[in-house]
């Protein structure tokens, strides 16, 4: 599957649907992005349910800021709208494939329960 470009018009959507979406932020200037970018695009082929996407963060500013993107590359995993990895750095094949498996593994419902607990716990501080 190759991978889709977001922009300010679709991130929200694809970001916050329901299974994994990956996320690199990069830039065409920058090396490790260069770098990356096919180890990226070969475990979208792999991993034909999870959802590979790219943020140009030259060309979506906006998206970049609001995220907090300060370093790039940086990997954003996401499932089910909630965001479970997010860090600088061209990950090895390897790594990648054991984030991917990770972000698999996780109880999602156990997430769905320590952010409804943190809500209330700040609603009632």
């Amino acid at each position: 599957m190759a991978t889709l470009d977001l922009t300010i018009d679709n991130f929200n959507d694809v970001t916050t649907a329901d299974g994994i979406t990956l996320v690199d932020f990069w830039a065409a200037w920058c090396g490790p992005c260069r770098q990356f970018g096919p180890v990226f695009e070969k475990s979208s082929e792999r991993h034909e349910d999870i959802i590979f996407a790219k943020v140009d963060t030259e060309a979506q500013r906006e998206i970049a800021g609001a995220m907090q993107i300060t370093s790039i590359p940086t990997l954003m995993a996401i499932r089910d709208g909630v965001v479970l990895y997010a860090q600088p750095g061209a990950l090895p094949e390897a790594a990648l494939e054991d984030l991917i498996a990770q972000v698999r593994a996780v109880d999602m419902d156990e997430v769905a329960r320590q952010i409804a607990e943190q809500a209330q716990q700040s609603g009632s501080d």
